[in-house]
């Protein structure tokens, strides 16, 4: 693969997370949304405990989506400072590591993805595991899954 190959790739994982978050904001916003409706339109009843506890419970949801959409927008904001027109010579923010079996982009928080037919886990650069993979270059071992891991190459 190219230095430009190399680039191109990193940016498709770059534009395929913010896709990925951008829909996890909206989803949030519409469950906070809805989650407001109905905290609204709850009728009051003659069952006085049962409204009280219906504007609870939505209020409740619209707390914790509130905080998944804050965690996401941060989420967001941090990808965006990841800069992936840069070729690597080790791990960092921004880079990929290639396995045998698997690619690490350290980036975003987002777990394993499918990207153009490869297993993509996305790392965010806080996690214990990008942090064990920092500044490692091809070549260097780290543990993966209770296995050593070989990093083939980065960029």
């Amino acid at each position: 693969m190219t230095a430009t190959d190399k680039i191109a790739f990193k940016n498709r994982l770059k534009q395929a997370a913010q896709h990925l978050i951008e829909q996890r904001i909206a989803a949030a916003k519409t469950i906070i949304e809805n989650a407001q409706e109905a905290a609204n339109s709850e009728e009051k009843s003659s069952a006085g405990d049962k409204y009280e506890t219906a504007r609870a419970m939505n209020q409740l949801e619209k707390e914790m989506h509130s905080k998944q959409l804050a965690q996401q927008l941060k989420e967001l904001a941090l990808l965006n400072a990841v800069k992936t027109d840069v070729v690597y010579p080790a791990a960092v923010t921004g880079a990929c590591v290639e396995c045998a079996a698997m690619v690490f982009f350290i980036g975003a928080g987002l777990g394993k993805q499918t990207i153009d037919g490869n297993q993509v886990i996305y790392l965010s650069p806080l996690a214990p595991l990008a942090k064990a993979l920092l500044n490692k270059k091809a070549g260097d071992q780290f543990v993966f899954n209770g296995k050593e891991t070989v990093i083939d190459t980065v960029y």
